[in-house]
């Protein structure tokens, strides 16, 4: 007995020594893990709970369709439910097949992984589970090698337990497919299913899922857009996941895999897309105004390309498509009639009678507002090195009708051949709420980036200005059948200058020393007429009725306003001319009805202003007078050429030499205004026939309606002003009027006839 003892003291002391070797490893990981666990560089809980990503600003029409986005990352984030259940189980099936089971950590996968990386094995799978996956996404991995390297799969483990407790198993994946870059500036899985099938991700077929899915092993390897066959074999794999795992039989996974990718890859670009102009209008003028006046509760600015806002905006994304469209049908045959007309000139694509001087001033300036110019300016390089370096031809791409085109060109040719273009601004707006329902603001925003609408850009409007003066003579009395004899007026001046006596425009011969009613003569525009009536009121007058409808742009106050020589924009105008069918008042041109952060909270709502001008009657009496230019004036082409044969009132308008085409379209629900000219005032049609505003603008205008009208899901009334519900005291009927006038009744509010 006494001899065993020495052998169980032994045993324990074996047993003993066996157990620490054993538990120091254990013991040191656990340690390890521990302090990893503790370290300051970890998440914390708010980390984990806001994790900090780029979320795109996004654009909404008033029908709710998106018409474009502001990003650092192109991601907006959709909800778990709203992500169709064939995209979540291709993930399930291909990167987690046991998500739901683990907590994080796929302890089973993890050791399958490892024993396949002893052994080479390629079939054992990975060892990452989806919610490890979310941790490197969110708190992205630097490059490690070694221990560090260990450390920092150890940190994303805890993160993916960690994530576990915060999140649901929806959170989860939500939070992944949100995160992932897709490339292509796809960030998330809403702006991957619009870029590559131009759909929503709970509209995604199985195949499309399948084939986004497999792009989570290696998003560039895997682009669909360059590799379409490695990226159709890595979706077919992710189909046979799916099969696999019971998600899809055997029939259904042979199908889908014959499927060809089939994209419809449509890349985000604020170039492209509907209302590309307006969509910069808004970033650059009026959210960059916002941002800096309205900051966070923290103080800090609201950032545009990151916080997720949601601006909410006036515009119909059909009325916007359909005024893309008009303008392009009309500027595709107008040009081809310009160029065609260019071949005759010697200037080309300057009118006749401008100078070399002239022409070399205007390319001159072309050049020093190049993006060109500023960079070489900025490296270093005198005008003459400048001048030299335009004027050598280099490769690029140029704009065409028909498609860009591929070329050799100089820079310095390229600007002449750029103002060769005419251009385009038109906007369209509801005049009861002021809302702007269409904008566009050139002919191609990624060439041409001027906008030719909004109050930065102003043009001589011509006759259009007209208006103005005839709705100052009917808030005076006068009635639209009041005659006045169409001969020339002359207007004082101050001491030492001439008298004014403007003439009419030619081709109203068979009018000339006739008695014309004020609705024939704003019908044909005739200049002897508008004349008149500024030497009774006075410009400043007009000036102050102009301002008070909303024009904001400078207008002297001299007598050539009678003609047209006021610059003011497309936007001001056509803010001024609702103000006839609103029943006289003014309403400002609203295009932002609220802003929203990233979760739904309204930051701010917006409404028109609005200020009475004309009452009721002396506003549909000015309706009344517009209806002219349509029935028998300078609009008329709009009854017997487009057929557009409801109450429309209108106003034409041409500059001198045809420098502006003009067209202001009035209905009840609708006010839409157009413009049309050369970048520069030097290029323009020589013949009047072309060049004035009915064959420029109106066309526009006219397809624009056409298309409005014909779309049943638009509710725009095709019926007549609506008359003021008290007693009309002007009379509008000419016959009563001129009966009335033999009767010696002075009806007209304007004095005696003439």
């Amino acid at each position: 007995m006494d001899s065993e003892k020495p052998k169980k003291k032994n045993y324990w002391k074996y047993a003993l020594f066996f157990w620490v070797l054993f538990s120091l490893p254990v013991i040191a990981l656990f340690l390890f893990v521990l302090n990893i666990s503790k370290g300051s560089n970890l998440p914390d809980t708010e980390a984990l709970q806001n994790p900090k990503t780029n979320l795109a600003t996004e654009i909404y029409s008033c029908n709710n369709k998106v018409l474009g986005k502001y990003y650092a990352e192109n991601r907006t984030n959709v909800k778990f439910k709203n992500i169709s259940p064939n995209v979540i189980n291709a993930l399930i099936a291909t990167e987690d097949a046991r998500f739901f089971q683990h907590s994080g950590v796929d302890v089973r996968a993890l050791g399958r992984a490892i024993y396949g990386a002893i052994h080479r094995s390629s079939s054992s799978g990975g060892g990452s589970t989806i919610t490890q996956q979310l941790a490197k996404l969110l708190f992205p991995r630097e490059e490690l090698h070694g221990l560090k390297l260990v450390a920092r799969k150890i940190k994303e483990w805890i993160i993916a337990v960690k994530l576990e407790r915060e999140y649901t198993k929806e959170e989860i994946i939500s939070l992944y497919l949100n995160k992932f870059d897709f490339v292509n500036n796809a960030v998330g899985i809403k702006s991957a299913a619009q870029i590559y099938f131009s759909t929503t991700p709970d509209s995604l077929h199985v195949e499309q899922a399948a084939m986004l899915v497999g792009m989570a092993k290696n998003p560039s390897m895997f682009n669909p857009n360059r590799f379409a066959e490695r990226s159709k074999g890595r979706r077919n794999t992710v189909l046979q996941q799916m099969e696999k795992y019971g998600y899809l039989t055997t029939k259904q996974c042979d199908s889908l895999q014959k499927l060809p990718l089939k994209l419809n890859f449509h890349p985000e670009d604020h170039n492209v897309g509907l209302a590309s102009y307006f969509r910069e209008y808004l970033r650059d003028v009026f959210m960059k105004k916002w941002c800096a006046e309205n900051p966070k509760p923290d103080g800090t600015k609201y950032d545009i390309y990151r916080d997720g806002l949601k601006i909410y905006t006036t515009i119909d994304s059909r009325m916007q498509r359909y005024a893309e469209e008009a303008v392009t049908e009309h500027l595709k045959e107008l040009q081809a009639s310009f160029f065609l007309e260019c071949k005759q000139k010697r200037n080309a694509p300057f009118a006749w009678n401008v100078t070399k001087e002239e022409i070399k001033s205007i390319m001159d300036n072309g050049m020093t507002r190049s993006d060109r110019y500023h960079a070489l300016k900025k490296a270093g390089m005198n005008d003459a090195a400048i001048e030299k370096n335009f004027k050598t031809p280099v490769a690029m791409t140029v704009f065409t009708w028909h498609g860009d085109k591929d070329t050799v060109m100089s820079p310095w040719d390229s600007i002449r051949y750029y103002k060769g273009f005419l251009q385009s601004g038109f906007m369209s707006m509801e005049p009861q709420t002021g809302y702007i329902k269409a904008w566009v603001g050139g002919i191609s925003h990624k060439f041409f980036q001027y906008d030719h609408v909004q109050i930065g850009h102003s043009r001589q409007v011509g006759s259009t200005f007209k208006s103005f003066i005839y709705a100052l003579a009917i808030q005076e009395g006068y009635s639209p059948c009041y005659r006045l004899p169409n001969v020339k007026t002359c207007i004082d001046m101050p001491a030492g200058q001439p008298l004014y006596c403007p003439e009419n425009a030619g081709g109203e011969e068979k009018l000339a020393g006739k008695m014309l009613t004020l609705q024939q003569a704003l019908a044909h525009s005739i200049n002897y007429i508008s004349a008149y009536l500024i030497k009774q009121f006075g410009p400043q007058a007009v000036v102050d009725l102009a301002k008070r409808m909303g024009v904001v742009s400078p207008i002297e106050a001299v007598p050539s306003i009678c003609l047209g020589t006021p610059e003011i924009s497309v936007f001001e105008m056509v803010g001024a001319n609702a103000t006839f069918t609103n029943k006289g008042t003014w309403t400002e041109p609203t295009f932002v009805t609220r802003i929203e952060d990233k979760n739904g909270n309204v930051l701010a709502n917006f409404s028109p202003r609005t200020e009475e001008v004309l009452n009721e009657e002396k506003a549909y009496v000015m309706l009344q007078l517009m209806k002219g230019v349509v029935q028998i004036g300078t609009g008329i082409r709009l009854r017997y050429r487009y057929k557009l044969m409801m109450p429309i009132a209108g106003k034409t308008g041409t500059t001198q030499n045809n420098s502006d085409g003009w067209f202001m379209g009035i209905t009840p629900d609708l006010v839409s205004g157009c413009w049309v000219g050369g970048e520069d005032r030097a290029v323009h049609f020589d013949r009047t026939e072309m060049g004035q505003g009915a064959s420029m603008a109106l066309p526009i205008w006219a397809k624009y309606m056409q298309k409005v009208y014909a779309d049943k899901t638009i509710k725009i009334s095709q019926s007549d002003f609506e008359r003021p519900n008290k007693k009309i005291n002007v009379e509008m009927d000419c016959s009563k009027y001129n009966t009335a006038l033999e009767k010696g009744i002075d009806n007209s509010g304007g004095g005696d006839d003439m």
